[in-house]
């Protein structure tokens, strides 16, 4: 670059300072300088960025939109990106239809535009770029099928107890954990049933959050029948260690202070209190009986182990989902048509995905279905185009870590700045 007249850096230097600015930032960039022997401000350094950034002036034809979050739940971004270069190509200020609409509109010559599976990114594209192909991302289609299927065995919890026999929960067998969760349970049970009613006569949702105070869309869940799981389970630090547990028990070793100081040497880095509960809750057991030992495990739980391949489970787990898909047949029926939907993508497939529509209309993932009804040109070129919204998610995980070095405090044209310019 031409150095300009009285500049007090010459250009290589210039191009220093631009490039520690870009990898670094203001203060980082600025310490490192001065370790360079070319002391520089944080102000400089950004001034520098700010001045030499440069837009995206080469044609466009096939770009990916996605949303990144300024601040989680408050105010978000767009980011736009060429897939075949695979680079930046713009951020902006929001997610609106009508900013998304305005910024496609001067770019004609797009023809592909790949997008997540919001119906926000897909009305901008269709008002501006009316003859451009809309692609669907893969990965939300699947994991929008695994969300369906969910919320199916949400919808599926009263029979699922009924068939694997834990209709009735015996207190005395809980942690205190599970104690609070039960007890939040018996109370959900209480408005769900006042609720249920109301829907059963016909009153509306609008009327029926008027008259219980509750929200509108805790009225949807419970109309939906997606509030009946009773406990919330999640991976505990103990359970990689139950099998050494168990055999330490059946060892004869049934102190919890001496099996927590045997577990320690497996590496293990929990409390001594979590291994004392276990052996108070497996001391309590003994005293039960097989039929008042039965729980029913969390809807994500039985969602994992009914998408799992059989070989992988346990006899225990294998005779439970038996049962659970000869009690709520539907719940197994939406397990099939969840792995003929996942064949259909993956197998590239798309002369099935009509009949699969169509055969999951009346099933529990109907609402799943009608979704990919709605979107059918975009879902079937997500199955039968190249591209996708991989590459985008990968660069907002760029963009996420540049904002955090700047703490969140950069303003959308310096952090444009910074990423087309390190692009």
């Amino acid at each position: 670059d031409a150095v300009p007249e009285r500049a007090r850096r010459t250009g290589r230097m210039e191009c220093i300072v631009h490039h520690l600015g870009l990898a670094l930032g203001g203060r980082p960039a600025a310490s490192f300088a001065v370790r360079l022997m070319m002391p520089v401000s944080n102000d400089t350094l950004l001034r520098v960025v700010r001045r030499r950034a440069r837009q995206w002036m080469e044609p466009l034809a096939v770009v990916g939109i996605d949303d990144f979050a300024f601040r989680r739940n408050h105010h978000y971004g767009s980011i736009v990106c060429d897939l075949e270069r695979r680079r930046i190509v713009k951020l902006l200020p929001d997610r609106e239809i009508a900013t998304v609409a305005a910024w496609l509109s001067d770019h004609p010559e797009i023809t592909v535009v790949s997008r997540d599976r919001g119906g926000g990114y897909g009305e901008a594209t269709a008002r501006a770029l009316p003859n451009a192909l809309q692609v669907a991302d893969r990965w939300h289609l699947m994991e929008n099928a695994s969300a369906a299927f969910l919320d199916a065995v949400k919808k599926s919890m009263k029979p699922i107890r009924a068939a694997i026999g834990a209709t009735v929960i015996n207190p005395d067998l809980l942690t205190s954990a599970e104690a609070l969760q039960y007890r939040g349970f018996l109370r959900r049970e209480e408005t769900n049933a006042v609720v249920t009613g109301l829907a059963a006569e016909g009153v509306s949702v609008k009327e029926i959050v008027r008259r219980t105070g509750r929200s509108r869309g805790l009225v949807r869940q419970i109309v939906r029948g997606e509030r009946n799981d009773v406990f919330r389970t999640r991976l505990g630090s103990l359970d990689p260690h139950l099998p050494f547990l168990d055999t330490q028990w059946e060892a004869g070793c049934r102190n919890g202070a001496e099996l927590w100081r045997r577990l320690r040497g497996l590496v293990f880095r929990g409390s001594n209190r979590v291994v004392g509960e276990w052996a108070t809750r497996r001391r309590r057991s003994e005293q039960m009986t097989t039929v008042q030992l039965r729980k029913v495990p969390s809807a994500r739980s039985i969602a994992r182990l009914m998408t799992q391949k059989r070989d992988h489970l346990t006899k225990a787990e294998t005779v439970m989902v038996a049962a659970i898909e000869a009690g709520a047949p539907t719940l197994a029926d939406a397990r099939v048509l969840i792995d003929r939907f996942q064949a259909v993508v993956r197998d590239r497939a798309v002369l099935d995905l009509d009949p699969w529509i169509t055969d999951a209309s009346p099933s529990l993932l109907a609402s799943f279905a009608r979704g990919l009804r709605n979107d059918l040109a975009a879902v079937r070129a997500a199955v039968t185009e190249p591209w996708s919204n991989g590459q985008t998610e990968g660069q907002v995980n760029k963009l996420k870590l540049v904002k955090r070095q700047m703490y969140g405090r950069a303003k959308i044209d310096l952090l444009e700045a910074r990423l087309l310019g390190a692009g």
